[in-house]
Parts: structure tokens; C-alpha cells; sequence
């Protein structure tokens, strides 16, 4: 648990489910619990039904990047549908021998585009500001020889897009996106907007309230850095217990010196 206020790291615990998350909230106790007004997470159910049960006046979020990494995967999906069409188109076509083929060889046009989509994913999955001019060229090259593929990596963008923009004009932005989605043809995509549309409250708090699990990702970064530099640690109350004293905000009294 990672407060959004302070920055700092309020509470850790071994496990992950309703019980665990359950121990945090009775530690807090019903009065706490009601002045939380505010919770970013993932879209986990298991989250979410402890959060609306014990925090009834808070506000959920859900994580930007998780909601597009949603729309990630389908677009790897449609990738792999691509690469495996290629790959049965390829299986029919006459083997080459050994060493440089002849010129006059007939040519493969599905085994080159199955190796090229199987390097495609990289080009696919980064935002287009930080392509390479080599998975730009691929890019290009995908936009011109598959445009369904080509229509998912924009879904994918234009999910993205959603919450670069934010408020007001992120929602608008994401109805638009719904409605492209719903009539894109690609399965995965239809059924991911069938799914954004079951989380959109969560959705679109999280336009309004620009909150997200950033935070707490960094944390978990630093602790994994913990766990690293101590080569390990004999129970996980050790290393709760390192990454509270290191990012919690503690300041202990050291023996000979004032207390800050």
C-alpha cells in the first residue's frame, strides 16, 4: 500500500488475495476507511469487491497502463493470427535448396512474411515516438500488406490516446474509441471493448483524477532493488521490513545523534 499524498510506502504484507488485502483495511478500521477517498489498482476483481465493501466513500481507479495493456495483448493476438496464416500459407509453398537460390527460383512470399511478422512485435508494441527507423520501416511495411493487423496496432494507439488526453476530452476520445471498436471486425478487439465498457466508471475516474498505479509500481522497483542488493532474504517479514525502514519515511534515532 502506497499513499498517493506522501509518496511514501504505509504498509506491506505476504500474499496476495481478499484476506490479505482484507488485514490492511482491518488494521485501518472502519473510521480510516472512510476517510479514504481515493484507491488506484488494477481491474482485479478481488480488488475492487474488498475496496467497494470496506471503502465506501472512495473513489476507484483504474490503472491506465493495464487498461492498455489490455488492448496490447489482443494486438499480439492478431499478430500471432497473422505470423500462423503465414506460416500455413508458407507450408505450401516449393522448399529451396541449399546455398544462394537461383534467380529464376520461384518466390516465397509466405515464409518472408511469416519471418517478418514473427520480428514484428517490438514495432507493434512501442509507442510511435520511440521506434527505431527500422521498426518504423516495418511499421510502414505492415500498414501496406496487412491492414487488419495494421487497424489493431491503431486500436491500440487510439486506447492510448485516451488517456494522454484526459479529462473531459479523454472520455469523449474513449466513447469514440467504443464505437470504432465495436465495429472493427477483429474479435479480440470487439470482445476488449465489451470489456472496457464493464470497467468504465473505474475508467473514467481515472481520466478525471489523473490517478494510476505508477507509484506503486516504482515502489515494488525499488523493493526488488532491496531484495537484490541483500542477495536475498531468509522471510519476507526481513525484506517488509527493509523496504518500510527504507521507503516508508521512518527516521529512527540513531544512537549519538540528535533526533531530526
Amino acid at each position: 500500500m502506497v499513499d498517493h499524498d506522501s509518496r511514501r510506502l504505509i504498509w506491506a504484507a505476504a500474499g496476495r488475495d481478499t484476506h490479505t488485502l482484507g488485514r490492511f483495511f482491518d488494521l485501518l478500521g472502519a473510521q480510516g476507511c472512510a476517510q479514504i477517498t481515493h484507491v488506484s489498482a488494477d481491474a482485479a476483481d478481488w480488488i475492487a469487491d474488498v475496496v467497494a465493501e470496506r471503502c465506501p466513500n472512495a473513489v476507484r481507479c483504474a490503472d491506465a497502463f493495464h487498461v492498455v495493456a489490455w488492448a496490447t495483448e489482443a494486438l499480439d493476438e492478431v499478430r500471432r493470427q497473422a505470423w500462423n496464416d503465414a506460416r500455413a500459407l508458407a507450408r505450401t509453398e516449393p522448399r529451396r535448396g541449399r546455398g544462394r537460390p537461383r534467380a529464376d527460383a520461384a518466390p516465397r512470399p509466405g515464409h518472408d512474411r511469416a519471418r517478418r511478422l514473427k520480428n514484428a512485435r517490438y514495432a507493434l508494441w512501442k509507442n510511435p515516438e520511440n521506434l527505431t527507423d527500422r521498426q518504423a520501416d516495418k511499421l510502414a511495411w505492415i500498414a501496406k500488406t496487412d491492414p487488419r493487423l495494421h487497424r489493431a496496432y491503431l486500436l491500440k494507439e487510439g486506447l492510448r490516446y485516451v488517456f494522454a488526453v484526459k479529462g473531459e476530452a479523454g472520455k469523449e476520445a474513449l466513447d469514440r474509441w467504443l464505437s470504432w471498436a465495436a465495429r472493427c471486425r477483429i474479435p479480440v478487439f470487439v470482445a476488449l471493448g465489451r470489456k472496457i465498457r464493464k470497467h468504465r466508471v473505474t475508467i473514467d475516474a481515472t481520466l478525471e483524477h489523473g490517478l494510476s498505479n505508477a507509484l506503486i509500481e516504482s515502489t515494488n522497483t525499488k523493493i526488488r532493488l532491496l531484495q537484490r542488493m541483500a542477495f536475498g532474504f531468509a522471510s519476507a517479514d526481513a525484506l517488509i521490513a527493509l523496504a518500510m525502514l527504507a521507503l516508508g519515511g521512518f527516521r529512527p534515532p540513531l544512537p549519538g545523534r540528535a533526533a531530526a
